[in-house]
């Protein structure tokens, strides 16, 4: 029984922001397709696609960013619904925006570059497509107060790291410098972090030493009302 057939059929299509890390190159970095296929022949793009009638918005993301990426086990989390009548110069789309941050390192960029993807730096974006910029500078303000509220960083860090490789990690998500005195300050009087006995000397002749974030003392310490504020 068709009870809804009086009603105006809309398209629902799903546009993921895929931000990434490089603990190497020290860039907060934006994954882009350049469109191979009209509208907007030859333009940079969001990850995108439209969801099918047999699947759910979760595993439409999961699709579109394997489809057109080859990436798998991406963890996206939905982000905002866009629905502004003239976002698309097709048709009526609304659209439902995922976005996630991933290292880099852990992803094949191979077969990223084979599927037609770039890691582009967000210094270095061009001009996006229909209102994506929009959904990328609200993903960007999403992630800077969860990078603020939640220790994020960490999982972008190897399992030992310096407190330089942390604040550049951080500076490149704020993308403002920090004052390296009161970063440093700040970050250890969280007590979450473990000095090692080692010290990375590859880029300085005094070196600095190594550190390990402490997950199970910040489970400990949110569950008594720690709240991370870096």
């Amino acid at each position: 029984m068709s009870y809804y057939s009086s009603h105006p059929k809309l398209l629902v299509a799903v546009d993921c922001i895929i931000f990434g890390f490089n603990e190497n190159e020290h860039d907060l970095k934006l994954l882009l397709l350049k469109r191979n296929f009209q509208p907007e022949l030859g333009k940079w793009s969001l990850m995108g696609g439209f969801v099918a009638p047999d699947e759910n918005l979760d595993d439409a993301a999961k699709r579109i960013v394997a489809q057109l990426t080859g990436l798998n086990n991406v963890y996206m989390e939905q982000l905002y619904t866009f629905g502004d009548v003239n976002r698309d110069i097709v048709g009526r789309i609304i659209s439902v925006a995922y976005f996630s941050l991933i290292k880099i390192n852990d992803h094949d960029s191979e077969l990223v570059k084979k599927h037609g993807a770039s890691w582009i730096p967000l210094t270095q974006l061009p001009e996006l497509i229909f209102d994506h910029k929009e959904m990328v500078d609200k993903a960007l303000r999403k992630l800077r107060i969860r990078a603020r509220t939640q220790p994020i960083g960490f999982e972008l860090l190897p399992e030992k790291f310096t407190i330089p490789q942390i604040q550049r990690l951080y500076e490149a998500i704020y993308q403002v410098p920090f004052d390296k005195r009161n970063f440093r300050r700040k970050l250890l009087l969280m007590n979450l972090l473990e000095k090692q006995d080692d010290k990375e000397k590859e880029t300085s002749r005094k070196g600095a030493y190594y550190y390990r974030f402490n997950q199970l003392k910040y489970n400990e310490l949110v569950e008594k009302g720690f709240n991370f504020d870096l």
